[in-house]
């Protein structure tokens, strides 16, 4: 009696409805618009501080306004002027959303201004003409933005001082700017000569240990964390421990690699939720997540591909999110991609519950009637008791 109660204590919870897992979406792309029919060589992206535009610039000194959360409608753009005909390679707004800085080829320094859409000069860019300036990054509080170049030097800007050159830093090229978004600590990213923090001061700290990779990125992606992680080549990742009160101080973990992708790394972009989005080539994207450390891939490069092969064969030169897994890539060309989640497929509840209904009539009765058998000595003998006039 005690076993046939607990085969039906068993079977009662065999027969509970399980509550299923979110299904996992894939990622749809659209073309969206193309701004040109000649390729535009864009090279930079920001959004807004407002979230409501998206500042992009290239070559031959292009640069152009565009809607944020509707990059594919053309009626609020805004061509710009820059006056110039060098390549932009990198820009930042100023955090109050106002202006932006633009940074090129031959010391070109230039603001932006929202009030106006002008573009022009900043102050003292007589004294870094003719440097090639690859980066730029305002820090949080909004009082000094950092200027890196390809001869490795980098320099502190502010509308009161102008450029002031920064010390200890070593000839290779600044690959990337970033800094916390709380806190006035930046990173630098080098081709040659590994990460380097610069504090509160201006004081440049070159990272013991990363020296041996090329590093193309980095992100302080999540404001919470007292973190930075730097994208090298081959797919590999560090993440930057930032000692607030030393920075000079600052450690790194180990190096990690991401064995299970093909391509590289080529820059980063910010995501919607404190992440970051990585730029591969062939054409794909990679979500790094500091905050439980986690990556995986959100764009595969065979997906895009088998999508439109001529966009796919792109560089990726800005990325931005509206929503978690949701917002716009534009190419080098001036391709304007949107990418969402795949709607999951749904399955018609009527005829599930038909087919959950029909399983189950046709196995309990046969589960119960068999548990029944295996616990009862009677209907054991009765059925050998059959079997045996059966045979004969």
């Amino acid at each position: 009696m005690r076993r046939m109660l607990l085969a039906s204590a068993l079977l009662l919870l065999m027969l509970v409805p399980s509550v299923p897992a979110e299904p996992e979406s894939l990622i749809v792309l659209k073309l969206e618009d193309t701004l040109e029919d000649n390729d535009l060589g864009i090279h930079a992206g920001a959004v807004s501080p407002d979230g409501l535009h998206v500042l992009i610039a290239g070559a031959d000194g292009y640069a152009h306004l565009l809607s944020a959360s509707d990059a594919g409608d053309r009626s609020g753009d805004v061509e710009l002027n820059s006056g110039r005909s060098q390549s932009f390679s990198d820009l930042s707004w100023h955090p109050r959303g106002n202006t932006a800085l633009m940074a090129g080829e031959f010391g070109m320094a230039m603001r932006y201004d929202s009030s106006d859409y002008s573009i022009g000069p900043v102050e003292g860019s007589g004294a870094v003409f003719g440097l090639n300036f690859t980066s730029v990054e305002w820090r949080p509080a909004g009082d000094y933005a950092y200027f890196g170049a390809e001869d490795g030097s980098l320099w502190q800007f502010s509308a009161g001082t102008g450029f002031v050159p920064l010390n200890d830093t070593l000839p290779s090229e600044i690959s990337d700017l970033t800094c916390h978004r709380q806190e006035n600590i930046c990173i630098a990213a080098t081709l040659n000569h590994g990460l380097a923090v610069i504090d509160q001061t201006h004081q440049v700290t070159y990272l013991p240990g990363t020296s041996s990779q090329t590093w193309i990125g980095v992100d302080c992606a999540d404001p919470t964390l007292n973190e930075c992680v730097g994208f090298a080549s081959g797919l590999k990742t560090q993440a930057i421990r930032l000692d607030i009160v030393t920075p000079s101080q600052s450690t790194t973990e180990n190096l990690m690699q991401f064995g299970t992708l093909e391509g590289d790394f080529t820059a980063v972009s910010r995501g919607h939720d404190g992440s970051t989005l990585i730029h591969m080539a062939p054409f794909a994207t990679v979500r790094q997540q500091p905050l439980i450390s986690e990556a995986y891939a959100q764009i595969l490069a065979q997906d895009a591909t088998d999508w439109d092969p001529v966009v796919a064969g792109r560089a990726l030169a800005f990325v931005w999110e509206t929503d978690h897994r949701e917002g716009f890539i534009i190419t080098s060309f001036g391709n304007i991609v949107s990418f969402s989640p795949e709607a999951p497929v749904e399955v018609d509840n009527s005829l599930m519950t038909v087919a959950v209904l029909t399983a189950v009539v046709v196995a309990v009765p046969g589960t119960v009637l068999g548990l029944i058998y295996m616990n009862s000595k009677t209907m054991q003998r009765w059925y050998m008791k059959w079997r045996g006039r059966n045979k004969s």
